[in-house]
């Protein structure tokens, strides 16, 4: 198969790796490749951690951080330190053909850093987590995503909103300047504790599950160094090989949305030939935050 002009060997094109759905292995790589165009200025030079299923979501799958060695010297890579200590290569995507090799080994889901290549200390991305209550419906990450919304207004700061393909949303303020991951989440801490406060039934930042109840916890814990995040417009390893989709603020307001799974495999280029892509230029709005803001 031959994507921006690399050949790339094609293997177990009839594979099920969605049983349910029944969805093959040929029609996930063919996925990848129709949505690159879209999905790689949304990610580009940003190291890419793998969430892998070689025999299908209904066996076992596995997070891959480091690079293989077997991958081709086409794939951009960066150096990064490790947690526990040393480096580890991580692959950055930069063209379909990335995309492509990644479905074919079994790439599900693309997770991203909200860092770049050159500046992985200090992101470009803010993000909130926002994790509904597996007892209440879909309707109350609606209500806190407006909440979330309407607080950074208040500091002339935007937003970007997405369904994650799973449960509920992430909220994300494209930022510029150099701020650490340490200001980044002090900010969105910060952000996070006004909205739960001014409504203490319906959201929470409690990390603990058993105090949180029933409501929506506002998760900031992905603002960290290493620390990944969906990437837009991948599938997540669920039936009907949902997909994490970018969303104008009306569709939420206006009720148009109503599952974080609405958007799926077969039925998100209907939607991408309906309307732009939400997120385009994301990076045109970004804004500076500093400590104590």
């Amino acid at each position: 198969m031959k994507v921006d002009s690399y050949d790339i060997e094609i293997s177990n094109r009839d594979k099920v790796i969605f049983p349910e759905a029944n969805i093959t292995k040929g029609e996930l790589i063919d996925y990848y490749q129709r949505i690159g165009s879209t999905m790689i200025p949304l990610i580009y030079d940003r190291p890419i951690t793998m969430h892998r299923f070689p025999d299908g979501i209904n066996k076992s799958g596995f997070y891959q951080q480091e690079m293989p060695d077997y991958f081709p010297d086409w794939f951009e890579r960066v150096n990064a330190e490790k947690k526990e200590g040393g480096n580890a290569t991580r692959i950055i995507c930069t063209k379909t053909a990335d995309l492509v090799y990644l479905a074919n080994q079994g790439c599900i889901t693309p997770h991203i850093w909200l860092s770049r290549k050159g500046k992985l200390n200090n992101p470009d991305r803010l993000i909130f987590d926002l994790d509904p209550p597996r007892t209440k419906g879909f309707k109350i990450a609606c209500h806190g995503a407006l909440a979330l919304r309407k607080i950074l207004q208040s500091y002339d700061l935007p937003s970007f909103v997405m369904t994650t393909g799973s449960r509920g949303f992430h909220l994300v303020v494209p930022l510029k300047g150099s701020p650490d991951f340490d200001t980044v989440r002090e900010f969105a801490r910060h952000t996070a504790d006004q909205v739960a406060s001014h409504n203490p039934e319906e959201f929470t930042t409690e990390q603990r599950k058993d105090k949180r109840g029933n409501r929506l916890y506002l998760d900031i814990s992905r603002n960290a160094y290493g620390q990944t995040a969906v990437a837009p417009y991948a599938i997540r390893p669920l039936k009907d090989a949902p997909v994490a989709v970018p969303l104008d603020w009306d569709e939420i307001e206006r009720g148009k949305v109503v599952s974080a799974q609405q958007y799926n495999l077969k039925n998100v280029f209907r939607r991408l030939a309906q309307k732009e892509d939400p997120w385009k230029e994301m990076d045109s709005s970004a804004v500076l935050i500093r400590s104590g803001e």
